[in-house]
């Protein structure tokens, strides 16, 4: 059976499988490699490859995760996520799932689902981030790519880091923006804001201004 086609936020499944991995974060048509080797996202990922291919990546909410007797529970989680695609998969030798999740669209949680799988699962919403299934606009947003450029250089030279500035170069804006804010060593919580701002303009205000903040010393935009 070949997979679906999602064309429009109508056609995304509402009852999904969420992974709360602390720190990873995918943003619409963005991408994130995931190394997977827990059973029960192992689990996941198998059934996720014979249904709709989708895994919903959010963030829990940092808190104590252990019940009276010592034992793991499930942490609450944040209300934003977003929905990935699988467009990459293969299998190591030990066992584990390398994968890509190509973002497709944001979602709001709305509630948890019971379920026999050893993984959770809930009910999401679209409604308020249906534009991010929108055809990509060959208009590039009012963002000026020498000043988040410069930004980058001086972040990067900050922190010791290398790149590719031929690629930078290259990539459409919205490419670029989506890859730093996931690339970056940014905070889990600046990264949620980044993934949260309903629009790329202020997605690449918000990127360059955690760039030259960090650059400058200082302790980004979330105290």
């Amino acid at each position: 059976m070949s997979p679906p086609i999602f064309r429009i936020a109508e056609d995304l499944p509402s009852i999904v499988p969420i992974f709360p991995l602390d720190g990873a974060i995918v943003f619409p048509r963005g991408n994130l490699p995931l190394n997977v080797f827990e059973p029960r996202y192992l689990n996941m990922v198998d059934d996720a490859m014979y249904s709709h291919r989708v895994i919903a990546m959010i963030q829990p909410v940092p808190s104590d995760t252990s019940d009276a007797d010592g034992q793991s529970v499930n942490p609450p989680l944040l209300q934003t996520g977003c929905l990935g695609r699988i467009n990459s998969y293969s299998e190591t030798d030990d066992g584990r799932y390398l994968l890509n999740l190509r973002g497709l669209c944001r979602f709001t949680l709305i509630e948890e689902e019971a379920s026999s799988r050893p993984y959770r699962t809930a009910k999401v919403s679209y409604e308020n981030f249906a534009d991010d299934m929108k055809p990509v606009s060959s208009k590039e947003p009012d963002i000026e790519r020498e000043k988040l450029t410069k930004a980058l250089k001086t972040y990067l030279s900050t922190n010791a880091i290398q790149t590719d500035w031929d690629a930078v170069a290259d990539a459409p804006m919205e490419t670029l923006i989506n890859a730093l804010a996931s690339g970056c060593p940014f905070s889990t919580m600046e990264k949620q804001m980044l993934l949260e701002f309903p629009t790329l303009q202020q997605r690449g205000d918000a990127l360059i201004s955690l760039l030259q903040m960090d650059a400058n010393g200082g302790s980004g935009l979330i105290q």
